[in-house]
Order: structure tokens, then sequence, then C-alpha cells
């Protein structure tokens, strides 16, 4: 799946409001999204059907299926805007800056404005309650695995334009991509055994994690020759 950067996506960020249709048609997306991310965190994704949520929403299932095809992508839209946010923030970085800098930077820039991305859906700490709502369900942690991996191939491509290289023959952009990646997902791994872990305290873990990528990779760990032999 590609990561979908079109305004249509979510609300648009710049240009003339949207008129009365479109905004009722966004307070009914948002209010679906509401309701199946507050069911899927307080009842469990599995348990969870789209009867329930629009029964919650106080609309039919046909309205659902207008707006969403399926429980994963009602359950990941929200996820998806802030990917769409980041994957513009690596476009716009200025040429010439090396490729992990660039990830870096873009991070930051999203992390800037997820509140915006994403708290004009749904609440933010909704948001972040879902998301460990993910860690323990098998069904949603496999498709946002396969999401990340689908959302990295994107950003390698990317990376290689930038750098004038072909991804299928230079695997440079795949590795500094897939590192990053790994990063992340340890941060966010950590971070969601924190139960009272807010967006600040993934932000900081997040930075930590990636102030270590060069030592961990290149650096000697053992404080001792004996420390190795042990």
């Amino acid at each position: 799946m590609t990561v979908d950067t079109a305004p249509a996506a979510g609300r648009m960020p710049e240009g003339p409001r949207p008129g009365l249709r479109e905004r009722k048609k966004l307070r009914t997306r948002d209010a679906l999204l509401r309701s199946a991310l507050g069911l899927f965190t307080e009842r469990g994704y599995e348990e969870t059907t789209v009867d329930d949520i629009v029964e919650a929403a106080e609309v039919s299932q046909r309205t659902f299926f207008r707006y969403f095809a399926s429980k994963e992508e009602a359950a990941f839209f929200p996820a998806r805007l802030s990917e769409a946010h980041f994957v513009e923030s690596v476009r716009r970085r200025p040429a010439g800056e090396a490729p992990l800098d660039t990830l870096r930077r873009a991070l930051s820039a999203s992390w800037d404005g997820i509140e915006e991305t994403v708290g004009q859906v749904v609440p933010l700490d909704l948001h972040l309650r879902f998301y460990r709502t993910v860690e323990s369900t098998p069904a949603l942690l496999a498709a946002h695995l396969r999401r990340a991996t689908e959302l990295e191939e994107e950003i390698a491509r990317i990376i290689a334009a930038r750098e004038g290289l072909d991804p299928d023959t230079d695997p440079r952009p795949r590795v500094v991509v897939a590192v990053f990646g790994a990063v992340l997902r340890a941060a966010e791994r950590v971070w969601s055994a924190r139960d009272d872990a807010g967006l600040a305290e993934l932000r900081d873990l997040t930075t930590s994690h990636l102030d270590r990528v060069e030592t961990a990779l290149t650096g000697a760990w053992h404080t001792s020759p004996a420390a190795g032999g042990r």
C-alpha cells in the first residue's frame, strides 16, 4: 500500500474552507473514527463489529462502508494521515542533506504537526491509546508491521531518487531506511509498555534511540576485556 498524500485523505491544511456538505462528511467520518478507535481500545479489535461501530456513531452500516472498506482501514486511518505528513516532509527536505539527517528532520517536522494532523480527526490521547491496543492484538500488529514495511519501501525510493540512485542495484537507501524504521519500532515497543507515557515521552524515547544508532552499529560495547569474556 502506498501512502496517500492527497488532501482528500484528511483535512486540507491550506486553501478555502470546505463547504457545508464537505464539513458534514468530515464530521460523519470523524464520528465513525472516534467510535471505532474507542471501541477497539475498550472492548478489543476482534470483539468489535462494524455494527457496533455504526451503532455507537448513530449511522448506518452503508454509511460506514462509504468511508472505509474495512475495520482495519478505519483503525489505521489516523496513522495514515501522520505517515502522509512524514512522507511529504521527506520530499521537502533540502537536496544535499545526508539521508539519515533527512529522515530525522522529517520525523521532527512530523512530531511538530501530529496534533494538527491527527488531533483534528480523533483526540490525540485516543490515537495513542489505540497504539497500545495494536501491540496486544495479533491481527492489528501484523497489519501495522505490514504497513510499516510498505512505508519503508516508499521512503527508500524517495531517498534513492534524492541521491540519484537505483534502489534495486544500490542497497544503501533500503538499508538506511530499514535501520531507521527498526529504531522507531524499538522505541515504540518500549513506549507502549509504559501505561502513563504520552506523546512527549514517545518523542524523547525515539530521539534517544536515534542518538545511539552510530555507536550501536559501529562502536565497541565492552567496557573492559573481562566484560567481553563473560
